[in-house]
């Protein structure tokens, strides 16, 4: 049982404060729960990745300049909803500030940078969330980031099988990209398709009733082909999850 509370700033992505704003409170919910005392600082905007991804390096950086300033205080962790902004920050920075004088401040702010539920597991050291109860059968996928920069495997699914009521199937294929990737998705529609419907296949192989991920971004892209093609399958982020019952 921890003595002392920690303090968190929390980092909302520009997509779930646009589209999911739920997912953000629920996130605020379960680290309260958990006895952490959470700052949010309004004027933060985005991490930079779109722009980094597309290759406009210069506006990139621009934008993590801000990021830096919006999270001063590197005693604290910053906790994101999205394992892609974690790895942005984490990764990305490092090679837009190589020769800057904003190296040093990237690499300590680097160090604090977790996505949600590597935070709950990995700093808070818990394996579940006590009150947290959802019924149904939920299928996990691996996004990208989290598994490739976050190195994140285990936390989500430790989470997700001591919750009460859930039924983790694992997937098929999980390594497997979405076929979500960003400006991927728009570069390349007809394969970033084909990937995503390889990865609803999937999932609706396991029989599962939801599809769960610790990120908005690709589920925002799973869930268009499913509702397109009417598939009875539900996408819902693992904040989310673990913040029902609470």
């Amino acid at each position: 049982m921890r003595t002392k509370t920690i303090e968190v700033d929390i980092f909302i992505p520009c997509f779930i404060d646009q589209v999911y704003p739920e997912t953000g409170f629920n996130m605020v919910k379960v680290l309260e729960k958990l006895g952490c005392k959470v700052n949010y600082n309004p004027n933060q905007t985005c991490c930079g990745q779109p722009a980094y991804n597309a290759g406009y390096f210069d506006d990139a950086k621009e934008i993590a300049i801000k990021f830096l300033e919006d999270f001063p205080n590197d005693n604290r962790y910053v906790v994101s909803p999205s394992a892609s902004c974690a790895g942005m920050v984490r990764n990305g920075y490092g090679a837009l500030f190589a020769e800057s004088r904003y190296k040093l401040p990237y690499m300590k702010l680097s160090k604090t940078v977790f996505e949600f539920s590597e935070f709950l597991v990995n700093v808070l050291k818990v394996d579940k969330v006590p009150g947290a109860k959802f019924d149904g059968v939920i299928t996990y996928h691996d996004a990208c980031s989290a598994l490739r920069e976050c190195k994140i495997y285990d936390a989500p699914r430790t989470l997700l099988k001591n919750t009460p009521g859930v039924e983790l199937r694992e997937l098929k294929d999980n390594e497997m990209c979405c076929g979500f990737g960003g400006t991927f998705a728009v570069k390349f529609e007809p394969i970033s398709v084909g990937m995503g419907e390889q990865k609803v296949n999937n999932a609706t192989d396991t029989g599962a009733q939801y599809l769960t991920s610790t990120d908005h971004s690709c589920l925002m892209h799973l869930d268009g082909y499913i509702k397109k093609h009417n598939i009875p399958l539900k996408t819902i982020h693992i904040a989310d999850v673990l913040a029902s019952g609470l």
